[in-house]
């Protein structure tokens, strides 16, 4: 039962950098539209913006199978 509910815990934990990721790139479409002569400075940041964020959500997964294991 442990093990489950780390996939659990782990499934409502990525909702956060899903909303994360869509924050990013909706900044960066807003920014764009509006002065598109921006979009070489704004492309980098936002793509940074994404790996960061996607990295919480690789660590969450990496961390909710080290505890999976641990527990058996």
């Amino acid at each position: 039962m442990g093990g489950s509910l780390n996939m659990v815990g782990y499934g409502l934990a990525a909702i956060g950098p899903g909303i994360g990721v869509g924050l990013v790139f909706a900044a960066y479409i807003n920014g764009t539209a509006r002065q598109p002569e921006m979009q070489s400075r704004l492309q980098p940041i936002a793509f940074l913006g994404f790996a960061l964020t996607e990295a919480l959500a690789i660590i969450g997964i990496a961390l909710a199978f080290v505890l999976k294991a641990k527990n058996g």
